[in-house]
């Protein structure tokens, strides 16, 4: 699911963000080096004040050096043994405490301590003896520093887990000078690191999963409605879906879902149409059909030649009008897919009505009709299509023309570019078009034919067909009346202009 996404990808961001223990290990390191390196420039300066001073003066400056330093002094003959301590006739300086005898809080943060060591493999010093001894023998680093004459430092491991640094530095005149502290400041600066990073981590964690809430809210859940929506419409159970619109959302996932809105009305509409047309087929079908029928059913019962004569005449004319009715419902019901494959060339319509001006003569001559063409100038009238789908179109809107001009009347053709338009127009001299019925021709199966003309002659596709072809070219085909006040139809097709 795509909450499950989410989440992942923001506790992915949170582990990143977790990897910081690794930091507080790396802290802690930089402070206790620090901490041992100022323990051992505090050693240096002891042992060099205790060799300066008068024996009868060590005593007092050890205590004074002790109490400024935080620290234990201890001084160590060169026989390794003790001559004087601070703590003696002075304060202690540190504490080391008792675990067991510490409240939860810090048996938890000591835990922690113990679980951060274990993650981040970190070394674990010795342990410091408890009570804290005060021999040479339990401090090696008292006597490697009387041997070589150098400092010594010793990092250990107090009761309650807090670094102990315990540092030993040559006496001038012999002996050594032995600086133990326990570096608590160091193990609750490093706390006090850790608490302000769990802080910041669980306030991240509860952003990051509020987000992914929202997130999951703005983005998962009008997903989830689109897709529901979805499935109804492909059941097809229910006759109008309701798929959201979003208005609020301004931003990809409304723009899904307005589209989808109207593919779902655009699907809804083309059932609609195919429910209808195929409604109008049967009707149109059956006529013909029970007129071929009972031509049939009574030439058996007829003994009359001219009246046998008669029957088949309507059985040829029935079958010339199914003929004529299926050849039209096939291309209707193909023409939006074939448009939907077809390559679109440049096509000349100057061009395309000289070459169609041939098939036209022939049949307005039978009608007494002429035929005008305005030719365009070479090149001008172009448009992008399918050539033979246009021919099939402009030929219907000039056989249209033909049908309802009078004897003598004139059928004029124009084909030019107009203001980033390409536009074609055939104009007839009949009865015109009602402005009412403008948009009624246009329909399947709707046909005015004119006065004389017979029955059947035309399957009322003609018109239908050459919109749905101009459509599919994005172009519109209007019908209206003649500019020069004159009776008769005006049929305009326009093109969109084509690209350079």
């Amino acid at each position: 699911m795509l909450l499950h996404r989410i989440l992942a990808v923001n506790i992915f961001a949170l582990a990143i963000l977790a990897g910081s223990i690794f930091y507080l290990d790396g802290f802690r390191r930089r402070l206790t080096d620090e901490g041992v390196a100022n323990a051992q420039t505090q050693a240096r300066i002891v042992a060099d004040s205790l060799g300066l001073a008068e024996p009868a003066e060590r005593s007092a400056l050890l205590r004074r050096l002790g109490r400024h330093s935080r620290a234990r002094l201890r001084l160590f003959d060169r026989d390794g043994r003790l001559l004087l301590d601070s703590w003696q006739g002075g304060a202690e300086t540190y504490q080391l405490r008792d675990p067991a005898r510490e409240n939860w809080r810090k048996a938890v943060a000591r835990r922690l301590d113990e679980a951060l060591d274990i993650v981040v493999r970190a070394p674990v010093p010795p342990p410091l003896g408890v009570p804290e001894p005060s021999r040479i023998e339990d401090w090696p680093e008292a006597g490697a520093a009387l041997r070589s004459g150098r400092v010594e430092t010793r990092l250990r491991r107090a009761p309650e887990g807090t670094p102990f640094v315990s540092t030993a530095a040559p006496v001038q005149g012999g002996g050594v000078a032995l600086l133990t502290r326990n570096a608590r400041d160091i193990r609750q600066v490093v706390r006090d690191e850790r608490t302000t990073l769990v802080i910041v981590l669980l306030v991240t964690i509860a952003v990051s999963v509020l987000l992914s809430l929202f997130l999951a809210r703005t983005i998962a859940l009008p997903l989830r409605r689109l897709a529901r929506a979805a499935h109804r419409v492909r059941l097809g159970r229910a006759r109008e879906v309701d798929v959201p619109t979003l208005p609020a959302r301004r931003d990809e996932i409304g723009l899904l879902a307005r589209a989808l809105h109207d593919m779902s009305q655009s699907l809804r509409q083309r059932i609609d149409g195919t429910e209808a047309f195929a409604a109008d087929v049967t009707h149109e079908l059956k006529n013909p059909l029970a007129s071929l029928r009972s031509a049939v059913d009574s030439l058996d019962k007829v003994d009359d030649p001219a009246l046998r004569r008669q029957l088949l005449d309507v059985v040829r004319h029935d079958v010339v009008r199914l003929d004529r009715l299926i050849v039209d419902i096939a291309e209707v019901s193909r023409l939006d897919a074939e448009l939907s494959r077809a390559r679109f060339e440049r096509v000349d319509l100057g061009e395309l009505v000289e070459r169609l001006l041939a098939s036209w003569e022939p049949r307005a001559a039978e009608s007494d009709v002429r035929i005008a063409f305005a030719r365009p100038r070479v090149a001008t009238a172009v448009v992008m299509g399918d050539e033979g789908r246009l021919a099939r179109a402009i030929d219907n809107l000039v056989d249209n023309a033909i049908s309802f001009s009078p004897p003598g009347g004139l059928v004029e053709v124009a084909a030019a570019h107009v203001r980033g338009e390409v536009m074609l127009s055939v104009e007839d001299e009949g009865p015109g078009v009602p402005e009412a019925a403008r948009e009624e021709i246009f329909q399947r199966f709707h046909s005015i034919r004119p006065e004389g003309e017979g029955f059947g002659q035309h399957s009322g596709l003609g018109l239908a067909i050459a919109r749905a072809t101009v459509q599919g070219h994005d172009g519109r085909l209007i019908v209206e009346a003649r500019r020069d006040g004159r009776s008769g139809a005006r049929f305009v097709m326009r093109f969109p202009e084509p690209e350079a």
